[in-house]
């Protein structure tokens, strides 16, 4: 929800921010299907069978991070990707240090109104004995507001690569400079990246996560 609240947040302030919405079309990003692949295997283990062999469901929670890292690297010179590599990492070193649960706090699960008893598998749970807790699920929006739910720094950093790196394509003022000079020079190229991708064979067009 919080992925989604940024991306809508910031394609509605892309053209106040002098950027162009057209701009984001024309940006082509590399093995995509990776990234896709990723938010399928999440959205399976944790809403459609959460149930089952735990140890299945952390592997494949973790499958889906390596996953997003190829994605990630294909793309890494594309605007907001280092900060978006720098929340997905710190959220995977919290991961592997727990199994392949992230760990959340109970306070900041309780705030939310998240605090649970299931043995299903969760997006995060409070682990007995958790590890690297600073770098799980410690920040929680209260139930009462809207998007309540628990967040990780990764998080944040996420949240934040996802935004920088929509207003840095659509060459918005709110983009440092040397993103907005590099994401031009990315739109204005199409015919190269059409190249690049033909010879991966993974071109394809830029989707929001």
């Amino acid at each position: 929800m919080l992925l989604l609240a940024v991306v809508i947040l910031s394609v509605v302030t892309v053209r106040p921010a002098g950027g162009s919405l057209a701009a984001l079309g024309r940006v082509r990003v590399r093995y995509a299907p990776a990234i896709f692949g990723a938010l399928a295997i999440q959205i399976v283990i944790f809403a459609v069978v959460p149930s089952g062999n735990p140890w299945l469901h952390r592997m494949l929670h973790i499958a889906s991070y390596a996953l997003a890292a190829v994605f990630v690297i294909a793309n890494r010179r594309l605007a907001g990707m280092r900060m978006l590599a720098l929340g997905a990492t710190l959220n995977l070193i919290a991961i592997l240090a727990n199994n392949g649960v992230m760990p959340a706090s109970r306070s900041a699960l309780r705030t939310a109104g998240m605090l649970t008893s299931s043995t299903d598998f969760l997006n995060s749970a409070a682990v007995p004995h958790p590890r690297l807790l600073f770098l799980g699920d410690i920040l929680a929006v209260p139930h009462a507001v809207p998007l309540a739910n628990v967040y990780s720094i990764g998080d944040v950093c996420i949240a934040i690569g996802v935004a920088v790196a929509i207003h840095g394509l659509a060459g918005s003022r709110l983009a440092l400079g040397r993103t907005r000079t590099s994401s031009r020079s990315a739109a204005r190229a199409p015919g190269r990246s059409r190249t690049a991708g033909a010879r991966s064979g993974t071109g394809s067009r830029r989707a929001p996560r």
